[in-house]
């Protein structure tokens, strides 16, 4: 085994070690969410970290990236992790510094710096609420299109726009050639990266890096944010803290269909689903379960209890079964469009306490794999 062997092997080893480390935190925090008398947020975010458990190991036994994109997102993992951190130390001097002032020198809200603003409103009122407004849950609905580009990731958009996976991939062997000698002091021979100009199989991996990138961009704040506190986390910061209650000592919805997205297409990497049975599951996921949000909140009259409590409306379930079956019809078929449609209800209306954010981008897939499988029928319509 020569020098840059051994480094390959020692980067997938830390990519593996992170993700058993996120799954042991999520396992404390679920535990302790479900302690606290949140057990759908408790249920949820162990759910995740079973998932972060598979996910270490298929690396540590299949990895998810050749050499050098294992270092890569070694390397995005300790910058997340350093701007994270340098956040939270940043709020921690504005807290202290606002400590020591005098508590009636008070500035009109609208003077305050942003910071003292955020603070405030982390500090002085509760963060996490049982409703939120419908302007705040169309934002957060708006992590979602985070499917559409996924497709603009993997397919690009028909003649217009390459996937951007393998633009990428283009231009990074482009700089490599115009850096030489300084990538090669870090990476070693040029001719151990793993792609040619143009190749298909770039894009397959970029796609699952542009993935994993996005849930340690998200997650490693949300753990800050449950540890240490919300007013810590910049992706609070950023999002203008959302909260739910279920989000106290549990994971936050764009950790739950991040993973959920990331477990299927790992499936597909595997051969085990189909990739347009993976799109039209996450597509489904992700815009029929807004729709139905939206659709609920701002036109829904006629109440229904769902198996967990929560209040929903016909309205907001007829938007988003319909969308399901519209996504499935037009991706994989109107016979596996029926299938999509069902799962996506059953996984809206029947759990308990799990997030369906998680449980619809995996099970949809696999409901969709399963059936091609028993029913043999074309998938799509090329």
């Amino acid at each position: 085994m020569n020098y840059w062997e051994v480094v390959d092997s020692l980067y997938n080893l830390t990519l593996s070690l992170a993700f058993f480390t996120l799954m042991f935190l999520l396992f404390y925090i679920g535990v302790k969410g479900f302690r606290k008398k949140n057990k759908y947020g408790g249920v949820s975010t162990v759910v995740c970290g079973i998932c972060f458990l598979i996910f270490g190991y298929y690396n540590a036994v299949g990895r998810f990236f050749p050499y050098p994109y294992n270092g890569f997102m070694v390397w995005w993992i300790m910058f997340i992790i350093i701007f994270s951190f340098s956040f939270m130390g940043i709020i921690r001097r504005v807290k202290n510094k606002m400590a020591l002032e005098d508590p009636q020198n008070t500035l009109k809200e609208e003077k305050k710096p942003v910071l003292r603003r955020y603070i405030d409103r982390m500090t002085k009122e509760n963060p996490y609420r049982e409703e939120i407004t419908f302007k705040m849950e169309l934002i957060r609905k708006s992590f979602h299109l985070m499917g559409l580009l996924l497709v603009l990731a993997y397919f690009g958009f028909f003649s217009l726009l390459f996937p951007v996976t393998l633009i990428i991939n283009d231009s990074v062997i482009e700089l490599i050639n115009n850096i030489q000698p300084a990538y090669e002091l870090i990476w070693g021979p040029v001719s151990l990266y793993p792609f040619a100009l143009g190749e298909f199989q770039a894009v397959i991996y970029l796609t699952m890096m542009a993935l994993i990138g996005s849930l340690m961009f998200a997650i490693i704040p949300d753990l800050i944010r449950i540890i240490w506190g919300p007013e810590y986390s910049v992706f609070n910061f950023l999002t203008r803290s959302m909260l739910r209650n279920k989000e106290i000592n549990a994971a936050g919805p764009q950790i739950y269909i991040i993973t959920g997205f990331i477990f299927s297409y790992m499936l597909y990497m595997a051969g085990i689903v189909h990739i347009l049975a993976f799109f039209a599951g996450i597509l489904i996921a992700c815009l029929s379960d807004a729709a139905a949000a939206l659709v609920g909140r701002g036109y829904g009259k006629r109440k229904v209890i769902v198996m967990s409590k929560e209040t929903k409306s016909v309205e907001g379930f007829l938007a988003g079964t319909i969308l399901a079956y519209l996504i499935g019809f037009i991706i994989v078929g109107p016979v596996y469009a029926i299938i999509g449609a069902v799962v996506f209800f059953i996984t809206d209306y029947f759990p308990i306490y799990t997030a369906d954010n998680i449980l619809n981008p995996i099970f949809i897939p696999i409901g969709f794999q399963l059936f091609i499988v028993l029913l043999g029928l074309p998938v799509g319509w090329f």
